[in-house]
């Protein structure tokens, strides 16, 4: 897979001053883990809106990774735009306290939308909507946080594969530290995406492709090389967080089960 990448920048640049020109407001806030999908939104949106429109929240907690928080400031003092840091453990351990067996998943999730929470409330303070950051690849397998990382005004990296943003990346000129660690949401000390999935990036991306984009079946991907236990978990996970790619559902009460008035 390759995009053109000038050609990717110049287009979500426009994508970026569009949501923001309809929305009648002019500035972005984003959360900046020191990740490579946060980092490539935060240059995405200062290249789109300049330094001054940016503003980026680190919101870690007591266990974080504190590269995480050099990487972050990095990418920040690069690009010239606030960054103001906000500690998620008071708010969110006095919860974990009543729930000592909560087990890690259960954290994870709570500290991401802990941080949510905080975005979104200094979005209104600031007067500007907040700067989704997530990824196609995470979004078809559900590798996101419902009302969690996955909550945004928009998310212009929302249609890239990882590999993608890797490239664009690159062209855009995040450092290449950030580039090249190892992808983790930093919910748990040694925590990385790749070892949690059990698949490369690299695979995904090319499972991912083939069985959405392309549309094959499993037996066709298979017969392409891939192999079947990869081919199954990747189905399965699309599968099974196809609730998290939907807004709530609500059914459709039959006009004959209504009462004329």
């Amino acid at each position: 897979m390759a995009i053109n990448e000038e050609a990717v920048a110049s287009f979500l640049g426009d994508f970026i001053r569009e949501q923001l020109e309809a929305a009648g407001l002019e500035r972005v806030v984003l959360g900046l883990s020191g990740g490579i999908d946060s980092a490539t939104s935060a240059y995405l949106a200062v290249r789109a809106l300049g330094p001054e429109s940016v503003k980026a929240l680190l919101l870690p907690y007591r266990t974080s990774s504190p590269q995480s928080k050099a990487h972050a400031l990095l990418a920040a003092r690069d690009l010239g735009i606030e960054a103001q840091e906000i500690e998620i453990a008071p708010m969110v351990d006095p919860y974990m306290e009543q729930f000592p067996d909560m087990d890690r998943i259960r954290k994870g999730n709570l500290m991401a939308r802990a941080r949510m929470m905080v975005v979104y409330d200094q979005s209104a303070a600031w007067q500007a909507l907040v700067l989704g950051t997530g990824n196609k690849t995470e979004a078809l397998l559900g590798y996101t946080t419902l009302w969690g990382d996955m909550a945004c005004a928009f998310t212009p990296l929302g249609d890239l594969y990882k590999t993608e943003v890797r490239q664009l990346a690159r062209y855009l000129g995040v450092p290449q530290e950030i580039i090249e660690k190892k992808p983790s949401a930093d919910l748990w000390a040694g925590q990385t995406d790749e070892a949690e999935i059990g698949l490369t990036y690299e695979e995904m991306d090319a499972l991912l492709v083939r069985l959405v984009d392309q549309g094959l079946g499993a037996e066709e991907v298979v017969r392409l090389g891939f192999e079947r236990d990869k081919i199954e978990r990747i189905r399965g996970m699309i599968r099974n967080s196809e609730f998290k790619r939907r807004m709530p559902l609500a059914p459709k009460i039959p006009e004959a089960m209504r009462k004329n008035p």
